[in-house]
């Protein structure tokens, strides 16, 4: 993959929608963001392009590998055949094709292999920003949500007087500050489980990933 491909794709993932919220609150932070979800999508479609035509060289070159490495073992049987007969012009001929074949062999054995990194690499980017567009999308669904709200509670009456209204509009900031750095939906009940399913997920994939080291290692030895 192109290094300016790659450094888009890092700039976009490590970019952060709620440090961008706060920069942009009173200039059309939605109209931002959804700009921003499009360059995601944008850069993905780049991605998935370098993918396919790294996939598509790589079976080329599979194919090519298969085809050189039959092409050899077939002329191993022709110089046998050559030798039998005294016919040591063709046996040289086919020595020499033997020699061109081995000779190409490791290069392409190193293109694989390359291309099976690139391969590795840019599906672990499409991931990376399939879930980068998620998770700005969420920021925008919260974003709104938080709008809405307040513009609610600015139509709503305030019975209780000046202090709770003042306190309303405190714990309705820090809710914010508290979403914009989180991800999760405030300190209410719904945010505290949301917040505890989440480590437990967390920690289930922490768990499994520290099995599959185990295995592997265990493997190996």
């Amino acid at each position: 993959m192109a290094d300016s491909l790659r450094t888009r794709v890092t700039r976009v993932i490590t970019g952060g929608a709620h440090a961008l919220l706060d920069k942009i609150e009173d200039a059309a932070p939605v109209a931002v963001l959804e700009q921003s979800v499009r360059e995601v999508e944008q850069v993905t479609d780049e991605v998935r392009a370098e993918l396919g035509r790294i996939v598509a060289n790589r079976h080329l070159a599979q194919q090519q590998h298969l085809q050189l490495n039959k092409e050899h073992d077939a002329l191993s049987a022709s110089v046998a055949m050559a030798i039998a007969e005294n016919r040591e012009d063709l046996a040289k001929q086919a020595i020499a094709r033997q020699l061109d074949i081995e000779a190409q062999l490791p290069i392409l054995e190193t293109s694989l292999s390359e291309m099976g990194q690139q391969d590795k690499e840019l599906s672990g980017f499409v991931d990376a920003l399939m879930g980068k567009k998620r998770e700005m999308e969420k920021t925008i669904q919260d974003f709104e949500a938080s709008r809405r709200l307040a513009e609610s509670s600015k139509l709503r009456k305030n019975p209780t007087g000046t202090a709770e209204a003042r306190m309303n509009s405190a714990q309705s900031a820090f809710d914010r500050t508290f979403r914009r750095h989180t991800g999760l939906n405030g300190t209410g009940s719904g945010g505290l489980e949301q917040a505890a399913k989440l480590n437990e997920l967390n920690q289930l994939v922490r768990d499994n990933k520290i099995s599959e080291r185990l295995a592997e290692l265990k493997a190996s030895h």
